[in-house]
Parts: C-alpha cells; sequence; structure tokens
C-alpha cells in the first residue's frame, strides 16, 4: 500500500517524464502497479523474478521451468496495460548464463522492450558486470529489440564503477538513486554516474547535454527531505570535494 500510495502521487503530479512501477511477475502485483499509474501521462511497469539456482531454490522454492513460464506470462499480462514494459532477472548476475539467456529471450520475443540486469546483492566487479552485459546481448539473438539497463548495490563498493563498465559495453539506462541511498549498502549514486558521463569524453551526448550545475542543490535536496547527515567528502557535491589541505596540493593550486 505504501508503494501504491507514493507511486499515484508521484504519477498525478510529474507529468513530463515516464513513471515507471515494480511488480513481482504476477496478476495482482502488475494489475495494482497499473492502477497506481492511472494519473500518469506516460507510464512504464517494470516486472520481475529471480533467476539465480540459490534464489530460485531457497526464496521462490520454484524450479527454472516453472521461473521462465511465470517470467513469460507476468510479461504477456502487462502488456494489457502498456506496451512499455520492462523486466528484471533478480540476481541475474549470479544466474546460470545459459538459463538467463533463455529467460531472457522469451520476455523480449512476449514484448518487453527494457532489460534490466540487476547486481541484487553487489557481488559483480566491473570487468565481469561488463563481460555478463556483452555475452547476454551477442548470445540472445533478438537483443537488438530491447534497451539494456543495469541496477547495481553497492556491498561491495562497486555499484557506480559496475553501472560505468556496462554503458561503456552497451547499456543505455542506468538504475540508480541520488545520493546512493537504499537497500543495505545503497545503490549507485546516480551524482557520480552523471559527473562520471558528463566530464569526460562524450558523456554529454550521451546525457542529452544535461547541465551539472544543480547537483549539488538536488543532493542536499535529498539527504534534508531524507532526514540523513550530508557527507562532506562525497564525490564531485561534498563541501570538500574541491579543498585542499596538503600541503603539496594546497602549492600547486595557488600556483
Amino acid at each position: 500500500n505504501g508503494d501504491f500510495e507514493a507511486i499515484r502521487s508521484i504519477a498525478q503530479v510529474v507529468k513530463d517524464s515516464t513513471i515507471c512501477s515494480l511488480a513481482r511477475a504476477n496478476d495482482r502485483d502488475i494489475a495494482r502497479a497499473a492502477e497506481a499509474l492511472k494519473p500518469a501521462n506516460s507510464f512504464r511497469i517494470h516486472t520481475f523474478i529471480a533467476t539465480s539456482a540459490l534464489h530460485m531454490e531457497k526464496k521462490l522454492r520454484m524450479t527454472p521451468d516453472q521461473v521462465f513460464e511465470q517470467a513469460i506470462l507476468a510479461v504477456r499480462f502487462a502488456r494489457q496495460f502498456t506496451d512499455d514494459i520492462e523486466f528484471s532477472p533478480e540476481d541475474g548476475s549470479r544466474s546460470d548464463m545459459d538459463f538467463l539467456c533463455r529467460v531472457l529471450e522469451g520476455v523480449i520475443k512476449e514484448g518487453a522492450t527494457t532489460i534490466n540486469l540487476p547486481d541484487t546483492v553487489g557481488y559483480a566487479v566491473p570487468e565481469g558486470y561488463a563481460g555478463l552485459i556483452r555475452s547476454v546481448r551477442e548470445r540472445i539473438p533478438n537483443s537488438d529489440k530491447a534497451i539494456w539497463s543495469v541496477h547495481c548495490h553497492n556491498d561491495l563498493g562497486m555499484a557506480v564503477a559496475n553501472s560505468l563498465a556496462a554503458v561503456d559495453v552497451g547499456a543505455r539506462q542506468v538504475q540508480g538513486t541520488i545520493n546512493g541511498v537504499g537497500e543495505r549498502c545503497g545503490n549507485a549514486d546516480l551524482i557520480s554516474v552523471i559527473a562520471n558521463l558528463g566530464i569526460k569524453k562524450g558523456g554529454y551526448q550521451m546525457l542529452g547535454g544535461q547541465s551539472l550545475e544543480h547537483l549539488t542543490e538536488l543532493s542536499r535536496y535529498i539527504y534534508e527531505i531524507a532526514n540523513m547527515n550530508f557527507r562532506t567528502s562525497q564525490p564531485f557535491v561534498g563541501s570538500s570535494a574541491f579543498a585542499h589541505k596538503g600541503g603539496m596540493h594546497v602549492h600547486a593550486v595557488n600556483r
């Protein structure tokens, strides 16, 4: 109910963006998500189900064939409400490659237009995560029919690095949060992702020419409404991000 009220409130106010609601791969969740999105001018339904052996056995208590069928049925049901469908294989970074490709090929055939490959427990490292994205896109024959997305957690401090590595191999959507807030150690910090893409060569084209000037203001605002302490050492937007204390550094800046 909390998710429903939050998403409906956003959909009622924000009219110049596509509003997305997340739903487990079952009809009840998907229908509830669609109901919350009704006030939106443009909306997307994002459905997901776990595909790693550990999650299927211990959490879902489902066989791989059952998970595959559930994923297909979920995307098919969601298309009754919109053609803008996103699908995630939860714990995708620890899933069997053959099974992962089977599921993703199937949901794309069923009409999923965005495929999000999450590092659910923050276990991946950049080289391996980029390799996973590249391999899946190469192996799935209909991979060109979907936008590829990533969703990284920061349990081992790699969320931003993993996200940027995925962009290098073709990801065109990065899921994250302002200041990296989120479950456990948080998600990819969007400010760091935007700053890296915006400052470095080719970044502005990828970002659509977005300005970096409001990121500090946005960061402080999110800390304020979330009742969290502002990190002075936070990259790019922290109050000490451009401060120098070491003698050699101060000397260099003065010169």
